[in-house]
């Protein structure tokens, strides 16, 4: 693969402008397709399968809605002593639906309703249900929400406390904000920093952005033919930004160096794209993998953002390996050098401390981490194991409401103190049968029954359909969606209706919104561990194709499991428990969100691996030059790791900046990934990584007989380019700016 990839990196140096034009076509062409063929983003999610899913297939047939459209909701509080159903509170609520009604793209308003259940037991909350001539919230134009408030500012002059909520009032979406700008900047200013050079430092950044937006607009363009959630599209713009710098990052510091130290340009990308490029692409290939197996969740909308998350990876890695040689060839020599004099200037100083003699800072951490390996060791596992307790805490659920400071939060805690924290997660029972007399009164008898339930505020009368043969049982909790209260009234509602099924012959099945979240939660919980021995098993397999080793794919998963441990107990201490939840503007705490863990697995697992791939590749390399296995591993780490570092820090920047997005699904993904990539890039791979590796020595590349012949040489490390002839079985001398370094670790080695 090695020797394709160079012929394919010096053909696109040599041919810079036709494969930068055919990239411009590709970007041009997915830009036309997504402006024709882009449909709104759906939140809805199905869920195939689950009770609650079939139940709302049948209810859809049984009760037809009529169709679909936006909807919101005007919430009314009358001040104290007062009621919203007398006086001057009527009065201007009157006033106020009629004007509300009135205002461009609202189909109607239906004002508040004892009768259908919309007034308060206090008769000082009411809700005005707004529907609106969208179909989706995102497209109610911005002059229907400024009437709104501005009858709701009416209400407020007379006296009312009066908040806008539902989807239509939630927050906006941006694929792209201010704070994602400046993880893109900061990791612009890392990349300054590693090549030396303001050139060398936007190549990574620019070719990163033209695989987004590929990535991004094909996305787009298959909303026509894919029901697809807005939180897919940004799942892709973060992965894509992340790996993108980071991919192109390992490339460009190759070649650079290479080009520093003489080679010809063009021969220097062929070999950089031979060599880093076999990294980039097998790394690029663990994430892939990592993401297509969400789909054995069998949850579609979750099959959609791992799906799509992976093809914008893949358009990463074909970018890395194609157009970024082409723009390294608008470069020439100049990737080595700087017109800007403090770069400039920086970047000798590198230079004669490198032809100093003197090991790098990396080599001296991998030293004395190889001095003091089982201090190392034991010190990572405790201190992940300590981060990973609060992760035994870890609840499921819905993933926060809106935010408590904004109106649609103000307007969810005035319906919560009004009408009590169920009314908003109301649980639903139909009641199927083929004799219509039979359906209704066991319908009502359920009905009567559950009444009675601890948990339970309060039940409607059944709602028969028109057919006759399904009736609705509406059953409000007393306590809220995301309680386990509310998961346990659930899980009774269900064991209660068995002897009743059994006498009349007719189905009793729960949905609402909630029943179909905590569904969504079992599930999920019940398909974590088949994902995680699916994705890891795969993943095994390619690094042990990869380093032809059976203990380093070990020694790699079992240090994912460290960090995931700790990134999870991480989530539940801020999301869930409230630990600085101020610093990082955290506004409500809360069940961490059902499929977080899931996504966190896929997504962490895959870039883990990118760490360890290209981390302990340039360890393999030194190793089959004939390095002994401990100054293999210094030497290899070394090379790698300031790259590595940089790559890191740059994720950390680009998923960081997502913490401060509005939604609350965002934040946590941003978080998550973030933390996770510090904890296994820095602790795991950085410190633990070459603890085990001393330890192992010589086994660490162990492999059993029958696996060499039957695993294929893909050879990433491109030792056919670097070394043509037969590989050195036996240590090569040194050049002498790297003799102190080998003779710091030959002591080690002994041990």
């Amino acid at each position: 693969m090695s020797t394709f990839l160079y012929r394919l990196g010096r053909f696109a140096y040599r041919r810079k402008w036709a494969v930068i034009g055919a990239w411009l076509a590709v970007l041009l062409t997915v830009a036309v397709a997504a402006l024709g063929l882009i449909k709104p983003f759906s939140s809805s999610t199905t869920i195939p399968g689950t009770e609650a899913q079939r139940t709302l297939d049948v209810m859809e047939k049984e009760f037809p809605t009529g169709g679909t459209h936006a909807t919101g909701k005007i919430v009314f509080r009358a001040p104290d002593g007062q009621t919203i159903t007398a006086g001057k509170p009527a009065e201007a609520i009157t006033v106020v639906t009629r004007d509300a009604g009135r205002a461009p793209g609202v189909a109607g308003v239906t004002a508040p309703s004892v009768q259908v259940g919309t007034v308060s037991a206090d008769s000082r909350t009411g809700i005005a249900e707004i529907t609106f001539d969208a179909e989706k919230a995102d497209k109610i134009l911005e002059a229907t929400k400024q009437a709104l408030e501005r009858s709701a500012a009416e209400a407020r002059a007379a006296g009312l406390t009066v908040e806008l909520g539902g989807d239509a009032f939630g927050p906006k979406v941006t694929v792209l904000g201010p704070m994602e700008a400046v993880g893109i900047l900061i990791a612009l200013g890392i990349l300054i920093f590693v090549f030396r050079t303001l050139r060398g430092a936007i190549i990574p950044v620019a070719t990163a952005l033209v695989g987004v937006a590929i990535g991004v607009l094909g996305l787009m363009a298959m909303t026509s033919v894919v029901t697809m959630d807005s939180t897919s599209i940004i799942l892709a713009v973060m992965l894509g930004l992340a790996v993108g710098i980071d991919y192109a990052l390992l490339i460009v510091s190759r070649h650079q160096t290479q080009v520093r130290h003489g080679m010809d340009p063009e021969e220097s990308a062929g070999l950089a794209t031979g060599t880093a490029g076999g990294a980039v692409v097998f790394a690029g290939a663990t994430v892939v993998i990592a993401l297509s197996a969400l789909a054995v969740v069998n949850m579609p909308f979750l099959t959609v953002m791992g799906l799509g998350a992976a093809l914008t990876v893949v358009v990463s890695v074909l970018i890395a390996v194609t157009l970024l040689p082409a723009v390294l060839g608008l470069m020439g020599k100049s990737i080595a050098t700087s017109t800007v004099p403090v770069l400039r200037r920086s970047a000798e100083r590198a230079q004669r401390r490198a032809g100093g003699g003197r090991p790098s800072v990396g080599q001296r951490w991998a030293a004395a981490t190889a001095r003091r390996r089982w201090l190392v060791v034991v010190t990572c596992v405790l201190g992940l194991g300590l981060m990973a307790a609060p992760a035994a805490d870890l609840q499921l659920g819905l993933g926060g409401g809106p935010d408590p400071q904004s109106s649609a939060g103000r307007a969810q805690k005035l319906v919560d103190d009004g009408f009590g924290p169920g009314y908003s997660g109301t649980l639903i029972v139909l009641a199927q049968g083929e004799s219509k007399t039979t359906t209704l009164a066991t319908a009502n008898d359920f009905a009567t029954q559950v009444k009675d339930l601890q948990g339970v505020a309060s039940v409607s009368p059944p709602v028969p359909a028109a057919s006759g043969h399904a009736a609705l049982v509406s059953i409000t909790p007393s306590s809220g969606p995301e309680s386990e209260a509310t998961t346990n009234l659930l899980s009774e509602i269900r064991e209660r209706r068995g002897g009743i099924e059994e006498q009349t012959g007719t189905d009793l099945n729960v949905t609402g919104s909630t029943a179909v979240n905590i569904d969504v939660a079992n599930k999920l919980s019940g398909a974590l561990p088949v994902y995680c021995l699916l994705v890891m098993g795969l993943a095994l397999l390619l690094l042990m194709v990869v380093f032809r080793a059976v203990a380093v794919p070990l020694k790699a998963a079992l240090g994912f499991l460290l960090s995931l441990g700790a990134s999870l107990g991480a989530l539940v201490a801020v999301f869930q428990w409230g630990w600085l939840s101020d610093l990082l503007g955290i506004t409500q705490t809360g069940p961490v969100l059902s499929f977080l863990p899931m996504l966190l697995v896929g997504i962490l697992f895959g870039l883990a691996m990118d760490y360890e791939v290209f981390l302990v590749s340039r360890m393999r390399e030194e190793y089959k030059h004939g390095r002994p296995p401990t100054e293999a591993m210094v030497r290899g780490f070394g090379h790698s790791s300031q790259v590595v570092a940089a790559a890191a820090l740059i994720m950390i920047a680009v998923f960081g900046s997502f913490i401060f997005a509005e939604l609350q699904v965002i934040k946590g993904m941003g978080f998550a990934l973030a933390i996770g990539v510090l904890l296994d890039a820095f602790v795991v791979r950085m410190t633990l990584v070459p603890a085990v590796m001393a330890i192992l020595g010589h086994k660490a590349w162990w492999l059993p007989r029958f696996l060499h012949r039957w695993l294929p040489n893909v050879e990433i490390e491109g030792e056919r380019l670097t070394h043509p002839g037969p590989a050195p079985h036996q240590p090569t001398a040194l050049p002498p700016q790297h003799a102190s370094a080998a003779d710091a670790t030959a002591s080690l080695d002994a041990k």
